[in-house]
């Protein structure tokens, strides 16, 4: 096995290295130092990928741990959080969330596909029969299936996730604004308890 297959083992990655990954480099060698590098240095295509990464883990779109940068006082004495900066080191991303996140950006090759696309048509958004609303329901589903309900219904959640990423699947008007008649079809697709009432408990 290559050192860079070796990175397939990981269940999570940096913002850098995943983005290094996207780039087709090996973060063995470059992770620690990229940073120092001018961007003419840079590997070619590392900042489209972070910019982008970094974007989507702050929307939620990709699944993991947003770390923002911390504020020092004159002795080094952490004082607050910076709110819209993001630690690339430090925070973290789900390899599986962050492979469906390239397939339905239609990345269809690259370290994350060594045999190609495994995404599946209809969340391909270049297929000619791609449906979008079948796109959200399949993502708000895989974005929330594992949260914890704590005394709320699966639609609220679904609906939550729907309205923060009703412009990525065509669900908000041309002022931004979410449609909740299509949110509210899709969270009814994607909604594992439609018969209502309270949560169930494991084992009831």
């Amino acid at each position: 096995m290559e050192g860079l297959d070796l990175w397939r083992l990981c269940y999570e990655l940096s913002v850098i290295q995943a983005a290094l990954l996207v780039a087709g480099a090996d973060p063995s060698s470059d992770a620690s130092y990229v940073e120092s590098w001018g961007a003419e240095n840079r590997p070619s295509g590392y900042e489209a990928a972070k910019t982008a990464i970094s974007s989507a883990l702050r929307r939620g779109t990709i699944e993991g741990t947003w770390v923002r940068h911390c504020e020092t006082d004159f002795h080094g004495n952490i004082i607050g959080v910076i709110e819209e900066s993001i630690n690339l080191s430090e925070s973290r991303v789900e390899v599986a969330s962050l492979r469906s996140w390239l397939a339905w950006r239609g990345m269809k090759s690259g370290f994350f596909f060594p045999d190609g696309s495994d995404a599946p048509d209809y969340l391909d958004r270049g297929h000619p029969r791609y449906a979008p609303k079948l796109a959200a329901a399949v993502q708000a589903w895989l974005a929330v299936e594992s949260e914890t309900l704590a005394g709320r219904s699966p639609k609220q959640i679904l609906v939550k996730w729907l309205r923060q990423h009703a412009a990525d699947y065509g669900l908000s008007d041309e002022d931004g604004k979410p449609n909740e008649t299509g949110i509210e079809e899709a969270a009814k697709v994607a909604n594992w308890q439609p018969g209502g009432g309270a949560p169930k408990t494991p084992g009831s």
